[in-house]
């Protein structure tokens, strides 16, 4: 069941093409509903499952994205690994516009606006997540980014403010201040969730725009337009890379993240109701008694 490859698609990554024997598959939750039917297949030779993070349509504001749901559906359907695709703003100068940076590291910004654990309501959990990207997964997409000629960068922090607006520059000089590399409006959730999932995770965040803290020295100011022509440049080179590293992933994990929840659930099995069992056993089957 295990060892398939999730793929979650951002703005202007609504499909990925390549998929064979390809099947939608609707997967109910106790979260509620994910963003859309989850596309599973194969592509170059590795099961895959794809979803569209705001829906294929685009309906589905960072804000709004039922990221429980989403991770639950991608658990359930046997993924051990998400490769993330998403938008994001330079914060430096050096990071520039196309270029596709790996972040290790996420700081959040959205003040919990959103929900961004299994866990509560009956069972308690804390995972370790000093470390919130698989450093396996992180490696291999970059390597395959550099073979295919992307401009790639490993590391980096990844700001990741509510939205939906963009930043004011007050905020855009301050997160700058703050030695903040990119920043978007949607990672940590997903990594998080993965986390608590046992599910390996890393970002190509592609960059758009430079934030507008760039406006005082550019003079020009960061518009829809100008981000999605640059996205659309980049969604083409991050399936690209997504196609090449696939057969490069081993089906063995030796890294961390497939034991996160090992020692990390504080409530006592005999309390955990079986309700709270039932709702949980995709995230918790391995380590409490689900059946009880």
């Amino acid at each position: 069941m295990e060892g398939k490859v999730g793929i979650i698609g951002g703005s202007g990554f609504y499909a990925m093409e390549g998929i064979k024997k390809v099947r939608a598959v609707r997967v109910p939750t106790p979260f509620g509903e994910p963003s859309d039917d989850f596309i599973a297949g194969s592509l170059e030779g590795r099961d895959v499952v794809f979803l569209a993070r705001h829906g294929k349509s685009h309906m589905i504001s960072p804000s709004e994205i039922n990221y429980p749901a989403n991770i639950y559906g991608m658990k359930k359907l046997g993924v051990d690994r998400i490769i993330s695709v998403s938008a994001c703003g330079s914060l430096k100068e050096e990071i520039k516009p196309l270029d596709i940076v790996i972040p290790d590291q996420f700081v959040d910004r959205t003040n919990q606006a959103r929900r961004m654990t299994f866990f509560g309501e009956g069972v308690v959990a804390h995972c370790p997540f000093a470390e919130p990207v698989c450093p396996d997964l992180a490696k291999a997409l970059y390597d395959a980014g550099c073979a295919s000629g992307a401009s790639m960068r490993l590391g980096g922090t990844y700001l990741n403010m509510e939205g939906p607006q963009f930043s004011t520059k007050a905020e855009s000089k301050l997160y700058r201040s703050w030695g903040m590399d990119i920043i978007g409006m949607t990672n940590m959730a997903e990594a998080r969730l993965a986390r608590e999932a046992e599910i390996c995770y890393a970002t190509l965040a592609c960059v758009t725009d430079y934030d507008c803290w760039h406006m005082d020295e550019s003079q020009e100011s960061v518009t829809v337009e100008m981000i999605v022509a640059n996205l659309l440049k980049n969604v083409e080179t991050s399936r690209n890379i997504v196609k090449a590293v696939l057969p490069k992933l081993g089906f063995e994990r030796r890294c961390a993240c497939a034991s996160a929840l090992k020692d990390a659930i504080i409530t006592r099995p005999d309390a955990i109701t079986k309700a709270v069992r039932k709702r949980l056993e995709p995230i918790i089957g391995k380590y409490v008694n689900c059946s009880k």
